[in-house]
């Protein structure tokens, strides 16, 4: 089967960036809105998707306006459930308990939330459900992280590395069977 594009896009900044924004929702800023959809404009997309959260939903919402495209809302490609650490500032959470999260996110989960093998299989389950058609997910970055352990088999030292700021565009190839396989072939922030 041929291969496909998946765009990734990281969901514009929030009204109140630096939070652990798992379950928490808010809006996002108008200027993160326009940023989404100026980096999908050029795209060569047949299918919008994105996350069931506001920060994400709304510019999947402008994009596909502009790009004359339905949204398909997805809860499996929500950010990571930050449990009860969710809407607070990492400076705000004991350093050695974030620090042993972000070493090692699945032996050490947030109390109350969702460990990262939780997070890679529901978008693992998610990419599995993908129409081999050029498409663009309006997500976040944990969700875009877990895409690239998934398809690309990226560890977590090398997936933390990388830098998905607010709006940031991830450009894959898929090629799908029975496993899941991709390649990276850009990063836009």
């Amino acid at each position: 089967m041929n291969a496909f594009p998946l765009y990734l896009l990281r969901h514009g900044a929030p009204e109140t960036p630096g939070l652990l924004m798992g379950r928490t929702d808010g809006l996002p800023t108008t200027e993160g809105i326009a940023g989404c959809v100026a980096q999908a404009a050029d795209l060569d997309i047949e299918v919008v998707i994105s996350s069931d959260l506001l920060r994400a939903s709304v510019a999947a919402g402008a994009i596909g306006r502009r790009l004359g495209r339905d949204v398909m809302v997805d809860r499996r490609w929500r950010e990571l459930d930050f449990g009860d650490w969710d809407g607070l500032a990492p400076a705000a959470i004991d350093r050695q308990a974030i620090g042993a999260f972000w070493d090692d996110p699945d032996a050490n989960p947030p109390p109350h939330g969702e460990r990262w093998s939780s997070l890679l299989a529901r978008v693992s389950r998610a990419i599995g459900a993908l129409e081999p058609r050029p498409t663009l997910v309006v997500t976040h970055g944990g969700a875009m992280r877990a895409a690239l352990a998934d398809l690309c088999g990226f560890a977590g030292a090398q997936l933390w590395a990388l830098d998905l700021s607010y709006g940031a565009l991830l450009a894959l190839r898929v090629w799908p069977g029975e496993r899941a396989s991709g390649q990276v072939i850009g990063l836009w922030p």
